[in-house]
């Protein structure tokens, strides 16, 4: 094949997957161009946000390089601007962050109802480390919009959950599977593909083909009857550091990498 022929073949790619099975490519990001990501697709979670997480975020964090999306861990002081010298608030309470990162979403630009969601990507499962992909409705509180972890890791545990306001409390459909079950010493340094499938009724994770959840929404109601999987969601992608779940990152070398070599969406 001459290189032209090669590189149309390249292009064409995106937009011809999943078309043979009903799907229809409506939005993607190759990361294709080096600086910082696109504008018309991300904007950026800034400062302490959610978890007790350690990091600090910020845009600097995240750029494009060589065809991947970089978001990069780093261990480095940064001042609280929001400090409060006696908040027991755990944002406002800490002087300085020990550690920065970069959390992009599609909020406010793109949110899609129904849909194949896809990521290419290699995430670093060092400890204290908690990169993931996730959905979050655009409409309504958390956990009443509902929330769709299609990657998400820490302490040596791959995650795929859906979450959302329950009868009396959180409720959730939680799926792990540790990192040793996958049976390959060099799994933490490939690329894996993610995948949700979203429908009315359903919603199917799988990475490399591989069903982690498979969930039926119909029991996935809010108490006041409102369902936040039948609405638009929008996309998060984002290397938390430490926090509630992410465990202790002292030990571990710094800079962290997850490395996103495309994101795709698709639907009927």
């Amino acid at each position: 094949m001459s290189r032209s022929l090669m590189v149309a073949a390249i292009l064409l790619a995106p937009a011809l997957l999943g078309q043979s099975d009903g799907w229809k490519l409506v939005w993607s990001d190759e990361f294709d161009r080096d600086g910082r990501p696109d504008p018309a697709h991300w904007t950026y979670e800034t400062g302490f946000v959610r978890n007790q997480e350690l990091q600090w975020y910020r845009p600097e964090n995240a750029w494009c390089e060589h065809g991947m999306l970089i978001i990069e861990g780093r261990r480095e002081r940064v001042p609280n601007p929001a400090f409060e010298a006696r908040s027991v608030n755990w944002a406002r309470g800490r002087e300085f962050a020990e550690y920065t990162s970069a959390s992009l979403t599609t909020k406010g630009i793109q949110a899609w109802r129904y849909g194949r969601f896809e990521m290419r990507a290699r995430i670093d499962t060092r400890a204290g480390l908690w990169p993931a992909f996730w959905t979050l409705g655009a409409e309504g509180p958390w956990p009443r919009s509902g929330e769709v972890d299609i990657m998400e890791y820490y302490r040596g545990t791959l995650l795929a959950n859906l979450i959302w306001q329950g009868a009396e409390r959180t409720a959730s459909f939680t799926r792990k599977k540790a990192l040793t079950a996958f049976d390959d010493p060099a799994w933490s340094s490939k690329f894996h593909v993610w995948r949700m499938d979203w429908d009315e009724h359903r919603i199917v994770i799988t990475v490399d083909g591989e069903v982690m959840n498979d969930s039926d929404l119909n029991r996935a109601a809010n108490r006041d009857g409102t369902n936040g999987f039948r609405q638009a969601h929008y996309m998060i992608l984002n290397l938390a550091i430490g926090g509630n779940a992410g465990g202790d990152p002292a030990e571990t070398k710094f800079p962290a990498r997850m490395e996103v070599d495309w994101v795709r969406v698709y639907q009927r």
